[in-house]
This record gives structure tokens, sequence and C-alpha cells, in this order.
């Protein structure tokens, strides 16, 4: 009995040892994972790509209307491509008019913007302007379509397939993943940041212009998180029966943009109310290093070269996402060039690379590029090289013996 008396000592000692040093306040800061009540979900940073947490994120599901995500970065495609403008006519047909579901209630033979259409789909999530525009772009709904499963494929959405542009249907062969999803939206606000101008709008007016005459139409959004998450700036909401409540939530505090993408939530209450959840979890355990690669680069030595060395440029910004609570300021970046590189140099090769450690371990890299090409030296630029260094060589005499006699003048 003396002995288990004086274990349990020793173990409540070693206890209050532990909670007055810095290692029980280490454990304390680990964040349990988010509790929500929707089956699949993924928290992403936008920049980097890197998944925060997810759950079931990778289960086909139905995904109603945030279908309309892969819509808008086709249209967004098109118009920076030049194939369409956003004062371009579009005229609704009377199939895109037969569109159920939510709809902004276009008439047959109606000409809207396509910028007003674009606000349509984005705002009001209308099933027939979505229609519209697909038709506009590619001749017909199913021709649009072949376009938005070419993208996924492309873009590594190995869960996804679409038959409609708008996720009104119930087929089973019209799925996608809350994975899946928070890819295509990454790829539309990093690449198209200026959907938020239309995924931010809150309430709008349009004008219905028919052979009925004219009438104002108000645009709602259907993301309720613009008025109750404060750093929300997108971005889709979906619902049928049969996918339930599903939402792509973007938004961005102090500079980092997140995405978290719930899927077949049970009702509409929950889906925002875990997207802020999650969105919370995400910012509570994430900091950013970023290094913008401003600093100069000394030339690289070239051999062979009609040059005899090479400007160098980053190939872009560094940035780290940390969700470990890692001291960021402990990240050191090596400079790892080769002595000296052979010609032909193309502008964009990669001569380098600038290399991220923490804590002496490596956590990511940055190409460093020629900034311009040196070509192969033939014989004729070897010659101009011996001719130019025997000219430089003689006028270094000369002025050396011009300096001589004006000091024996003098």
């Amino acid at each position: 009995m003396g002995r288990i008396r004086k274990r349990m000592i020793v173990w409540l000692l070693l206890g209050t040892f532990l909670l007055n040093t810095g290692f029980a306040a280490a454990t304390v800061t680990v964040q349990a994972a988010p509790e929500v009540s929707t089956p699949s979900y993924i928290v992403m940073e936008a920049s980097t790509g890197q998944v925060i947490c997810e759950q079931d994120a990778d289960t086909k599901r139905s995904p109603a209307s945030i279908t309309k995500i892969m819509t808008l970065l086709i249209v967004f495609e098109h118009i920076k491509s030049g194939r369409i403008h956003l004062e371009d006519q579009i005229t609704t047909s009377a199939y895109a008019k037969s569109m159920g579901g939510s709809q902004v209630f276009l008439e047959e033979g109606e000409t809207q913007t396509l910028e007003t259409m674009i606000k349509c789909i984005a705002v009001a999530s209308g099933n027939d302007a979505s229609v519209a525009v697909a038709e506009y772009i590619a001749g017909s709904e199913s021709e649009f379509v072949k376009l938005m499963n070419e993208k996924a494929e492309t873009l590594g959405m190995q869960n996804t397939h679409f038959e409609d542009c708008c996720g009104l249907t119930d087929s089973d062969n019209h799925y996608s993943s809350a994975r899946d999803v928070a890819i295509m939206s990454r790829e539309l606000i990093e690449k198209y940041p200026e959907v938020f101008e239309y995924t931010g709008i809150w309430m709008e007016d349009i004008e219905h212009k028919t052979a009925q005459g004219t009438s104002t139409f108000t645009l709602s959004s259907t993301n309720k998180l613009l008025k109750q998450y404060e750093w929300t700036t997108g971005l889709k909401t979906g619902s049928t029966s049969k996918a339930l409540y599903c939402l792509s939530a973007t938004a961005n505090k102090d500079g980092m943009e997140l995405i978290a993408v719930v899927m077949a939530a049970p009702d509409n209450k929950t889906r925002f109310r875990d997207a802020m959840t999650l969105l919370n979890y995400g910012y509570s355990v994430s900091q950013m290093y970023t290094d913008e690669n401003k600093d100069a680069l000394s030339p690289q030595k070239v051999s062979g070269g009609i040059e005899d060395t090479v400007n160098l440029s980053y190939a872009g910004s560094f940035e780290y996402l940390d969700t470990t609570g890692s001291n960021l300021s402990e990240i050191r970046k090596e400079i790892s060039l080769p002595d000296t590189v052979e010609a032909p140099v193309a502008e964009g090769d990669a001569i380098g690379e600038a290399v991220y450690k923490l804590n002496g371990t490596r956590i990511g890299s940055v190409s460093i590029l020629a900034a311009h090409g040196v070509e192969k030296a033939g014989y004729k630029d070897y010659y101009k090289k011996v001719w130019i260094q025997y000219l430089m060589n003689r006028s270094g005499e000369r002025t050396e013996q011009t300096g001589t006699e004006q000091t024996q003048v003098r």
C-alpha cells in the first residue's frame, strides 16, 4: 500500500512539473477536429491548394447548383480568350426558358448582356440563365457540358461527371465530390478573381425587356453567408431533394483565402452553420508564410555562349501554409545554383532553385529561371570576342601611355 501511495505522489509531482513547463502547453494548443453535421466536407487554402481538414471528401454525391461553379469557370475562360465579351447580347431560347428550379424568369426571345446573365447565375442561381449562356458559347447545352467534363478531367477531378450545366438533373450520372468542388472553386477564384464582383452581390435589380413590356426583377443572393459571416467573398449554393443542401463557401481573412465545401447537409441552416464552423477552424489553425522574392539575383556564368553571363529571375513568390503552430520566423531560404551553365540557354530555362527550410527540413522551393536567352557561340563569335578584347587592351595601353606623356610634360 505504501508503494502505491509513493507512485501516486511521484506521478502527481511529475504532472505538476509538466504543467509548469512548456511541454504541456504545446499539447493543449492542438485543435480538435471541427464538429459538424455535414457528412462530406473539405477546407482548402486557395493559393497553395493545401487541404486543412476533410471528411468523406471523395464520395460521389449529387452537386445540385454548385455545378454552376464549372459553368462560370468555362464562361470566364471564354471571356479571357476574347471569344466572348461582357457586352455581348444573349438571347433566351425556348429550351432555356423551360428550365425549372431556381430561375430569373427569362422569356423566350428576351436578350440580356452576358454580364447580366453572369449575375443571374452567380447571385440568383438562375437555371434559365445558365442554359442560355451555355447555348451561346457552345451552340447547345450538351456541347457545353462536353467542355465542362473536359475541364474537369484537365483539373484532375476524378470523382466528377456532368450531364447538365446547372445541376437541375437527378441523374445518377451527374455527380461530384467535396474535393472536386474545392478544386474547381479554387481554379475559378485563383484564375478569375473578378468573379467576386458578382458572388459578393447581395441584391440587385435587372430589367426584363420583352414584347409585353419592361419589368424589374430583383436578384437576391442564395448565399446567406454574405450576411452571416463577415469575411465571405462567395461562392455558390445548391440544393435538390437528391443532393440535399450543398455549399462551396469562400472567405478572405487577413489576406488568407479559404474554401469550405459542404455536401449533403441535412437542411439549409446546417449547411451555412457548418460552413462557418469549418472556416473558423481553418483560420484558427492556419498561418501563412509568403516570400515575394523581390531580392536581386547575381548573373549566372555561361560557358560557350555569345554572352558570358545570363540574368536570373524567380519563377514567382513562395507560399507555405502551416497548421502545426511552428515558428515561421525560423524559415530559411537557400539559393542553389551551378558554378556555370552551358550555352545555349533559352529564356525561362530552369537554372537552379530557391530552397526553403523550416528547422532544417525542406518545405518547398521556387525555380530560378534564365531571364533571357543566350545563344551558343560559333567560330565568328569567338573571333569577335578575341578582337574586342584585343581592341580593349590596345585602348588601355594607349590611355596609359598618354597619361605618362602628360606627366612628363608637367
